[in-house]
Formats: structure tokens, sequence, C-alpha cells
């Protein structure tokens, strides 16, 4: 795209692009806006490695249908989470992560890789 010499074409390129990149990172989860910080990315492999994590600290996790919408839950007084198994990939990790994030994890358990990855889950920030 040529702005040319006009600066005032060139700011209202930057307003679009940036827009364009807020609404790219922004999700709606139940009736509020989500902006998310460029976090984990989709695939089945981030999806096994929270898995995993959660498996080593003694967690399971179960993939259900059932009545509730999308999202996971922590069994009280056990260590089952159970997830919407129709969820999608996105709404699975984001569940999760969210989950994973708020546990308290005994870092004896866990090797190098996974405290890593822990301590990334907790500086991640969903702003509403």
């Amino acid at each position: 795209m040529n702005l040319g010499s006009n600066p005032t074409s060139a700011i209202v390129f930057n307003f679009s692009l940036f827009l364009c990149c807020v609404l790219s990172t922004s999700r709606t989860f139940g009736n509020k806006l989500l902006f998310l910080k460029p976090m984990l990315t989709v695939t089945n492999h981030t999806l096994e490695k929270l898995e995993m994590l959660l498996k080593t600290t003694g967690y399971k996790v179960r993939y259900e249908k059932g009545n509730f919408k999308t999202g996971a839950c922590l069994l009280q007084n056990s260590k089952v989470i159970v997830v919407n198994k129709f969820s999608g990939l996105e709404s699975k990790i984001l569940a999760i992560s969210e989950l994973a994030r708020d546990l308290e994890m005994d870092y004896n358990l866990l090797d190098d890789k996974q405290i890593a990855f822990h301590q990334q889950l907790k500086q991640i920030k969903l702003e509403l």
C-alpha cells in the first residue's frame, strides 16, 4: 500500500493495523470481551503439555460430554479436572491453562521445562 506523502493517511493506516491486531487478540468468554496477550499456541502439542503438567502433579484430566458450557472444572476435594469434550481446541487450552495457572504445584515433582512452562502460564494475564 502506497501512502504517498500524506501523513494523515499514514496515521489512519497505522490505527487500522492496530485495531486489526487488537481484534485478532480478543475473545469473548461468556458476555465479556477478553484481550489475550500473545501466549500459548493453539496446537495439540500445547494441550498435551498442559495435560502432562497436570498429570505429573497428580491431577487427572478427563474429557466428558454433558450439559455444561465450554470450559473445565476442578471437582471439589479431588484432583480431577473435567473438560467439555465438544469444546474447540482453543477453548480447551484456555480453560485448562486458566486452571493450571491458579493451582499450587509442587515444583519438586516437575522437571525444569515443566517449571518454566508453569511460570510462563502464571505470567499470562487475561484482561477484562
